[in-house]
């Protein structure tokens, strides 16, 4: 009997559909507070000051925290990685393992970055 192929498609199915979350649930409530309300000043201005905030880190809320802004930052860039690779496979640009190899390392790629120049990593 032939045992059917495996696949790692799942995988990157759950990383697009995690980013894709992000992107309509998370993403929009950091932009409203830390782009619109913080800067306009209908924030309090001791909220985000650095000795609160260093405090916030340092306590276990503050390590979910790190969590959290490692996800908003990596699972987007996943799912825009997701939507590259499967828009250049419909157009025949980029088809076999090369193409996920290079849009899934890019991805991982460009989280690391991400993570080790905003910080969260020090």
């Amino acid at each position: 009997m032939n045992q059917p192929k495996r696949s790692d498609e799942p995988i990157w199915w759950a990383l697009f559909s995690a980013g894709g979350v992000c992107f309509a649930m998370v993403i929009p409530g950091l932009v409203l507070t830390l782009g619109l309300l913080y800067p306009l000043g209908l924030l309090p201005e001791a909220a985000f000051s650095y000795s609160r905030v260093q405090q916030l880190l340092q306590s276990f809320w503050g390590l979910a925290g790190l969590a959290f802004a490692g996800a908003a930052i990596c699972l987007p860039l996943f799912h825009a990685m997701h939507r590259v690779h499967h828009g250049l496979h419909d157009l025949k640009l980029a088809q076999g393992r090369l193409a996920k190899i290079f849009c899934y390392g890019l991805a991982n790629l460009l989280s690391a970055v991400a993570i080790v120049y905003s910080g969260i990593i020090a």
